[in-house]
């Protein structure tokens, strides 16, 4: 019925138009469509409706006058009086061959850019965007050489479930790479997506990207490989209810915090749900925005132990988070930003087991659950298993051990950023970003541990070597910050420290120290847009640690982003 309604509007806002200057009117408007409120209101009603563009309309109006003045001019102009009222005329004939005229160019228009065929493309095209971007870089680290070459990769512990009784282990323990340089690693990021709009208030996407595993924090691929090919991820899945002023999630999606990637990496998906309000004002200036979330980082297995009766008990990881922000808006196009967020990171401290006697061939320990689903490195860790020494061989009774977290986080986190427009039109951005972990305390990390820590401690002290916040600014300069437009640049750089709890190692940027915490160090780059959709963006990086053996990690990223 729309379909219908859409196309008898247009013919009647054809028809008013050719026939507007037969209407009544002062000489100065007989050939002016705008003069025929009619037509102008029909015209209005074609746009509102989406059967035709303004500019489509601007042009019908346009086509509709220059016609009306041609036919105008086909007879000599009667003497006009004072007090006169004229009427044009137009013979029905050349009236009949302007309709037509006009009638078939518009037609013509109409079927060649798509806004009045509506049968053409089936109902769904009209509601699904699709979306994507690809990302080719050339990436080099540096290491120092008087880095230590004994720090322990404890991602790789884990997975191997290392044995750390040296009479009974058959290889060293795993170490990272510390000295040995990398240079010009190519490597690429491709993410494909769509969003379809289903009513309304009701939207529903997917996002698929590559990556070099499963991890949380990068979907970048490493190239090489023999040639192989390269593995696809499913990236995003969600559904979103957004009725006014509000937006509810749920699904694997976006970031929806307003946070820096000294907590939570640029390429890092939520699993769970979220609500958003925004947009309400507190002045004419300023408005206030808020977000909750609730998402699981693990759940424990069903079957956990499998090899027992006695299964364990449900210990599932959440990550509960809550902000408040507000955004005030001033002349000349400055805006400046301030969020509040609170995360609590529950049951993602590791627990020491109970007493357990693997040379039995017993059940696993009964703690094992607390192993983290993925790390990057700095956290302070921990030995989780009580491992029993075998009576008969003590010396050499194997010990495979994992290592869980030893610090709580519950982080309070601060945001603020101003963004100003400059001399010329230029753009500046300044940004901080500060965080306190409220759940970090030593005493309480000793004790759940039974000081059993494998890193973060002085041998010679006893004290633990670790620390409960991290900060951060930013600047950035340029034509365009958001580089929409051929020619547009900008400039940045930025400082980072972040102590070794200060917030769980997982999560954050994978390239600054090559992840994690316990690093400081600063960062600096530039992007030139080479049009819309294209732009190269060249960065260096350099860092060191906080705490403990020396570790300085220099990276330098040549990259090209197209995004469509």
């Amino acid at each position: 019925m729309n379909m219908k309604r859409n196309q008898w509007l247009l013919m009647l806002a054809v028809a008013a138009t050719l026939s507007g200057p037969a209407v009544a009117q002062a000489p100065a408007e007989s050939t002016a469509p705008e003069g025929n409120s009619t037509t102008v209101h029909l015209i209005r009603l074609l746009v509102e409706q989406g059967v035709i563009t303004d500019a489509q309309a601007n042009a019908l109006l346009q086509q509709a006058r220059q016609e009306a003045q041609t036919a105008s001019q086909r007879r000599p102009e009667p003497e006009v009086r004072e007090g006169d009222v004229r009427v044009p005329y137009i013979p029905e004939v050349v009236r009949d061959e302007i309709r037509e005229e006009v009638k078939q160019e518009v037609m013509a228009q109409a079927k060649a850019e798509n806004w009045a065929a509506p049968n053409t493309f089936p109902d769904w095209v009209s509601r699904v965007k699709l979306f994507g971007d690809v990302r080719v870089r050339n990436e080099s680290r540096f290491f120092s050489g008087d880095n230590s070459d004994q720090i322990l990769d404890f991602v790789e512990f884990n997975e191997d479930n290392y044995d750390v009784n040296s009479d009974s282990a058959t290889y060293f323990p795993p170490t990272i790479n510390t000295r040995e340089d990398r240079e010009n690693l190519l490597r690429i990021r491709a993410r494909f997506g769509l969003e379809a709009k289903l009513s309304e208030n009701w939207t529903t996407g997917v996002r698929l990207a590559t990556g070099s595993s499963n991890g949380p924090v990068s979907t970048t691929q490493t190239l090489g490989g023999g040639l192989s090919k390269k593995d696809i991820w499913l990236d995003r899945a969600w559904i979103s209810w957004h009725p006014g002023n509000w937006n509810f999630t749920a699904g694997r999606a976006e970031n929806p915090f307003v946070s820096t990637d000294i907590l939570y990496s640029g390429d890092l998906n939520f699993d769970g749900i979220s609500a958003g309000f925004s947009g309400l004002r507190f002045s004419q200036r300023g408005s206030v925005f808020g977000t909750l979330g609730a998402f699981p980082l693990q759940y424990s297995d069903d079957d956990w132990p499998s090899n027992s009766f006695d299964k364990g008990e449900s210990e599932d990881r959440w990550l509960v988070g809550a902000q408040i922000g507000a955004n005030w808006e001033f002349e000349n196009q400055n805006r400046f930003q301030a969020t509040l967020a609170y995360y609590d990171f529950t049951n993602v401290r590791g627990q020491r087991s109970s007493e357990c006697f693997l040379y039995q061939s017993g059940p696993p320990c009964d703690t094992d659950w607390s192993v983290p689903a993925f790390m990057q490195k700095g956290n302070t860790l921990f030995l989780l298993r009580d491992i029993q020494l075998d009576p008969n061989d003590p010396e050499h009774t194997p010990m495979p051990q994992y290592v869980g977290l030893a610090s709580k986080f519950q982080l309070f986190d601060l945001n603020v950023r101003w963004d100003t427009s400059l001399f010329n039109g230029y753009k500046l951005q300044l940004a901080g970003n500060y965080i306190y972990n409220h759940g970090y305390d030593e005493q309480e990390m000793w004790q759940n541990a039974e000081g059993n820590l494998v890193n973060n401690f002085d041998l010679n002290t006893g004290e633990i070597e670790s620390g409960r916040d991290a900060w951060m600014v930013h600047a950035a300069f340029g034509s365009s910050l958001d580089l929409t437009r051929r020619g547009d640049w900008m400039t940045f750089l930025g400082y980072k420290y972040i102590k070794p709890d200060a917030l769980p190692d997982a999560y954050n940027d994978s390239s600054f120290h090559l992840g994690g915490t316990n690093a400081k160090g600063y960062y600096l780059g530039a992007a030139y847009a080479l049009n819309e959709r294209l732009y190269f963006q060249g960065r260096w990086m350099s860092s060191e640690e906080v705490y403990g053996p020396p570790l300085s990690i220099d990276i330098l990223q040549l990259e090209l982003n197209a995004r469509f």
